[in-house]
């Protein structure tokens, strides 16, 4: 048997090597290694994958969600709404930028923003919400669009996790998560979905004022070269990125069904066990399983990752600390947040592998040492 990893990229660089190579060799040969072709050709084949207008590239998926706050025009004080179950760049760029972070529930199935918990939390000071499209399920999008268009509010979707995500709405059409809110951001780290072999990341959004605006921000806020309209920053995706990406976005579908298999595996050998809880999929999202998160109930979680890495099998705890019991947050007020169910989810939630080279010998000798452990 293979070793097995949580995400095993060299395996799925070798299946693209050739393209890959290719690619990389051209652009050294043009020796265009910021902006070019590549990284036109990417923004565009990626616009229209997720159905969005506009696509600006940038260097990460934190830098994302910065521009896109600054693009909004928020001020020192503004009110965004985000999850506190989530990855600390969510909200690490809303205390960066002066603003106040309002931390609120998820839903305890599907780990995603609470609309109920929003509408709660809504002040006169309150100018954007950030759901997180967590794991690869989608948020109640829905909902929040009816509640933020209510209130008079932003919305920024956090895709970093859920990049193919297709979301459907009551009247049973269809959008891509990151195309949905006023603004969607995502991440090209190695491990995403859509990953590349270096950091980058993406904004979407329809509206074109935003765009330009976006644009300029992500560029020193420029629209001519050393014409500086606004206060912007330096956050490109260099060219190599953009080449390795365009190809790798051919395969994402293919990516997302084999993730997607290994999941209906896990689900098939965990079926209706007392103690554990296999992710959730609400009739609205096609979860695209960037992480398999199991919740677990009456089981001693550390003796289990314990047991899985003496048998070579690695886990991961996304995420043990919710974000507003964060030390970075308690001058913030963070600690005086009552969020029972963030709590209760770090407390008992463990990701498997999950990656698109997964085989069924590594699956089948996986969940056999999970279930030894639980059912000793």
């Amino acid at each position: 048997m293979k070793p097995i990893q949580m995400v095993d990229t060299k395996t799925q660089y070798l299946k693209i090597k050739q393209e890959v190579d290719a690619a990389v060799l051209d652009v050294l040969d043009s020796s265009v290694f910021i902006g070019g072709k590549y990284v036109t050709n990417f923004a565009n084949d990626l616009a229209a994958y997720n159905g969005s207008k506009h696509v600006i590239t940038c260097a990460n998926g934190t830098d994302a969600l910065q521009i896109a706050m600054m693009a909004l025009g928020l001020q020192p004080g503004d009110e965004v709404i985000s999850p506190s179950f989530t990855y600390i760049a969510t909200v690490e760029v809303i205390a960066l930028l002066r603003l106040k972070p309002v931390f609120v529930e998820v839903d305890a199935k599907t780990f995603c923003m609470d609309p109920e918990a929003v509408k709660k939390a809504i002040t006169p000071k309150t100018k954007a919400i950030v759901p997180v499209h967590l794991y690869g399920h989608a948020a109640a999008m829905e909902e929040i669009m009816k509640i933020a268009k209510e209130h008079n509010l932003f919305v920024i979707e956090d895709n970093a996790q859920g990049i193919g995500c297709d979301y459907t709405f009551s009247n049973g059409t269809k959008k891509k998560t990151g195309a949905i809110g006023h603004i969607g951001c995502t991440s090209f780290y190695p491990s995403k979905n859509l990953g590349g072999y270096g950091d980058g990341g993406a904004i979407f959004t329809d509206d074109d004022v935003l765009a330009e605006k976006l644009k300029m921000i992500a560029n020193h806020g420029q629209k001519v070269r050393y014409y500086h309209e606004l206060v912007g920053c330096n956050s490109r995706l260099d060219a190599i990125q953009a080449a390795i990406l365009g190809i790798k976005l051919k395969h994402l579908d293919a990516y997302i069904a084999a993730r997607r298999t290994a999941a209906d595996y896990y689900d098939k050998a965990f079926a209706n066990h007392p103690k554990i809880s296999t992710p959730y999929r609400a009739s609205y999202s096609n979860h695209v399983f960037h992480q398999y998160t199991l919740l677990l109930e009456g089981v001693d979680r550390e003796g289990l990752i314990k047991h899985l890495s003496d048998n070579k099998i690695p886990s991961m705890l996304y995420y043990p600390v919710p974000c507003h019991k964060q030390k970075m947050f308690a001058a913030l007020g963070g600690d005086a947040y009552d969020l029972k169910i963030s709590d209760w989810l770090t407390e008992r939630v463990i990701s498997l592998p999950i990656h698109t080279e997964l085989d069924e010998e590594q699956l089948s000798f996986i969940t056999s040492k999970i279930l030894e452990f639980i059912n000793k």
